[in-house]
């Protein structure tokens, strides 16, 4: 019995180290959101870090316009970042998790 929960217990802090290498492996990785016109463009990391903005000058002339598109494009890019980073650790922890009856179901 406690060779079992040794053995789990080590795969647990495996499985959390992984967790924590994937996380400082999404810093690295950018994912790029643009406005439909492509006059705004948003790069952020999966970890949901914006990293740039850019913005025409055309949008610098009405400032209602230039906060719709905004908030429009970092949302978006935030929905993006938040799905490659929900995927990627479910994925480890999904990996790491001892076989107990009925639990698969919950990383589907």
């Amino acid at each position: 019995m406690f060779g079992d929960m040794m053995g789990m217990m080590g795969k647990l802090k495996e499985t959390q180290a992984k967790v924590e290498a994937t996380k400082k492996r999404l810093d690295t990785v950018t994912l790029q959101e643009s406005s439909s016109d492509n006059l705004l463009n948003v790069t952020i990391t999966a970890n949901r870090v914006l990293k740039e903005v850019t913005i025409d000058d055309s949008l610098l002339k009405d400032k209602e316009q230039l906060e719709d598109y905004l908030i429009l494009t970092i949302n978006s890019a935030i929905a993006k970042a938040t799905q490659v980073n929900e995927t990627e650790l479910a994925a480890v922890a999904k990996d790491g998790m001892p076989n107990i009856p009925g639990m698969d179901s919950l990383f589907k």
